[in-house]
C-alpha cells in the first residue's frame, strides 16, 4: 500500500487516532476536575441544593429551594451566595419569598400581571437580615452567609420559595432546569447536573402528620480550591522557644504585587474616612508586606513540659477593607490526637477516617472572638493550646512540633519551606538547652 495520505485506509487511521486522543484528553480533563475538587480532610463535603416541588398551579409549580452547606470547615462568607441555572424552556418566576433574583429581565410581552423574573438564567440572591416579614421564608434573610457544618449545623442552610409559571404542570411534564452554577461569594464552585430523587418528606408542627414534596431534584456542588484563585490566601510563619530563629511567611506566598495594590500600615490614607469600606468588586487594600498575604497564621511553640507541651496561634488580617466573622482555622498535626486544654478558643477535631485523628479545627467564641476584624491594632486574635505528650513520638527535632497543613476559612495556606524551620541549639548551645528544659519541665 502506498504511503499516500489521502488513501482511504489511512484516512480511517489517523481518525480513529484523533478520536482515541481526544477521548484520552477528555478522560484526563474529568480526572483532573475531580481531583482538584476532592478534599482529603473532608472528602464528603459539598453543598447540595435540594428543589421541592410543593404543589402545582395553573401554568407551573411551587417550589422550595433548600440549600445545605455539607462542609466541614468551609464557610459561605459575606457578602453570600449567589445561585443560577438556565431554564429548559420558557419559564418564568412569578414570585419569590425569601430570596430575589438580581435582574428581571425583558417582561415586556406581560401586560397585567408582570413577573418577577423572565431571565432565560437568572441569579438569586439571599435577602438582608430584617426584611418585612410577608418577604421572609424560613431559614432565609441572612445575607447569604451559611456556617460550615462542623461549626454550627443549624445556621449552615438557607431556603427560599419560587413560584415558577409557564412550566410543566405534572411529574412528566416538567423539565429539570440546567447549568446550575454557585458563587460563594466568589468563584471556585463546580455544580454536577440535577438529579431527581425521592421525594422530600415533611413533619406537621405536632409531628403526628407526615407529609411529602410532589417532586424533588438535588444538585452537588463541590470546591476547588484551584479554579478559586491562582494563588493561596493566607500564609505560616514559625518560631520556637528553643530558636530565636522566626521563620516567616515565604516571599510572595499569595503573589507579588506593586506597591500600588498595597498601602504601609503608617500612612496617612489609613485616616480617611470610608477606607475600610468593602469595594462591590470585593477588591482587597492589603497591607505592604513580604508575603502580600490577606491573613497570616504564626504558629508558636511556647513551652516543653515534662508531660505536656504548649503551642501559641496568633492570627492577623493583613486586609484593610475585610472582617472574617466566624473565621475557621484547621491545623494537621499528629498530637492533636492528644488535646488538653484550648484556652480562648472553641475546638473540635475532624476525623474523616476513623483509624486517623490528626486534625483540628479552630473557632472563635461568639461575640468574643469570632470576628477578626481588619487590618490594624484590632486586626487579630490569638490562642494557646496545651497538648499531652506521646512518648514514642513526641520530639522536637526536624520540624516535628511544627503542623503539616494549615487551612484558613477552607482554603489551605502556604507554609515555609521544611529547611527554614527553627532547628534545636548546637551542642555549644546544649548545655544552656537542657537547664531551660529542666526548671520548666516541673513547673506543671
Amino acid at each position: 500500500m502506498e504511503s499516500n495520505p489521502d488513501h482511504p485506509v489511512l484516512r480511517v487511521r489517523f481518525l480513529e487516532m484523533k478520536l482515541k486522543f481526544l477521548l484520552l484528553v477528555f478522560i484526563f480533563s474529568i480526572m483532573i476536575s475531580h481531583a482538584a475538587a476532592f478534599d482529603p480532610l473532608d472528602p464528603n463535603g459539598n453543598i447540595t441544593i435540594r428543589w421541592d416541588i410543593m404543589s402545582w398551579t395553573s401554568d407551573g409549580y411551587v417550589a422550595t429551594i433548600t440549600m445545605n452547606n455539607f462542609q466541614m470547615y468551609r464557610q459561605i462568607p459575606n457578602p453570600g451566595w449567589t445561585l443560577g441555572w438556565n431554564w429548559a424552556k420558557k419559564e418564568v418566576i412569578w414570585n419569590m419569598v425569601g430570596a430575589q433574583t438580581t435582574e428581571q429581565g425583558d417582561c415586556s410581552k406581560f401586560k397585567a400581571n408582570v413577573p418577577h423574573c423572565c431571565k432565560r438564567n437568572p441569579k438569586v440572591v439571599d435577602l438582608l437580615p430584617g426584611v418585612p416579614y410577608n418577604l421572609q421564608y424560613t431559614n432565609c434573610c441572612k445575607g447569604g452567609v451559611l456556617a460550615a457544618w462542623a461549626q454550627d449545623p443549624t445556621t449552615s442552610i438557607s431556603a427560599f420559595q419560587v413560584i415558577v409559571g409557564q412550566a410543566g404542570t405534572s411529574n412528566k411534564t416538567v423539565k429539570l432546569p440546567k447549568n446550575f452554577t454557585l458563587m460563594g461569594p466568589g468563584p471556585g464552585y463546580t455544580c454536577g447536573p440535577p438529579r431527581i430523587v425521592p421525594s422530600s418528606a415533611f413533619l406537621s408542627p405536632d409531628r403526628r402528620r407526615r407529609t411529602q414534596a410532589l417532586m424533588t431534584w438535588n444538585v452537588t456542588c463541590t470546591y476547588s480550591q484551584f479554579m478559586a484563585s491562582k494563588n493561596p490566601s493566607c500564609c505560616v510563619s514559625l518560631s520556637s522557644f528553643y530558636s530565636d530563629i522566626i521563620t516567616p511567611c515565604p516571599t510572595c506566598a499569595c503573589g507579588c504585587q506593586t506597591q500600588k495594590d498595597c498601602i504601609m500600615s503608617d500612612s496617612k490614607l489609613l485616616q480617611e474616612e470610608g477606607i475600610n469600606t468593602p469595594r462591590k468588586d470585593n477588591l482587597p487594600l492589603l497591607q505592604c508586606t513580604h508575603h502580600m498575604c490577606p491573613v497570616r497564621v504564626h504558629w508558636h511553640v511556647k513551652v516543653n513540659y515534662k508531660e505536656y507541651w504548649r503551642v501559641k496561634i496568633s492570627i492577623t488580617n493583613f486586609n484593610y477593607r475585610l472582617n472574617y466573622s466566624q473565621w475557621i482555622l484547621v491545623a494537621q498535626h499528629p498530637n492533636l490526637n492528644n488535646v488538653t486544654t484550648v484556652f480562648s478558643f472553641n475546638y473540635k477535631p475532624l476525623v474523616p477516617y476513623d483509624s486517623i485523628n490528626d486534625t483540628g479545627m479552630f473557632y472563635g467564641t461568639k461575640y468574643y472572638n469570632d470576628l477578626l476584624m481588619e487590618a490594624g491594632p484590632f486586626g487579630n486574635v490569638q490562642s494557646e493550646l496545651l497538648l499531652q505528650k506521646t512518648k514514642e513520638t513526641f520530639t522536637l527535632k526536624q520540624g516535628w512540633a511544627f503542623p503539616r497543613k494549615v487551612y484558613f476559612n477552607g482554603d489551605e495556606c502556604m507554609l515555609p519551606p521544611p529547611d527554614s524551620y527553627p532547628f534545636l541549639p548546637n551542642s555549644a548551645q546544649l548545655i544552656l538547652f537542657v537547664i531551660v528544659i529542666f526548671t520548666r519541665q516541673y513547673s506543671l
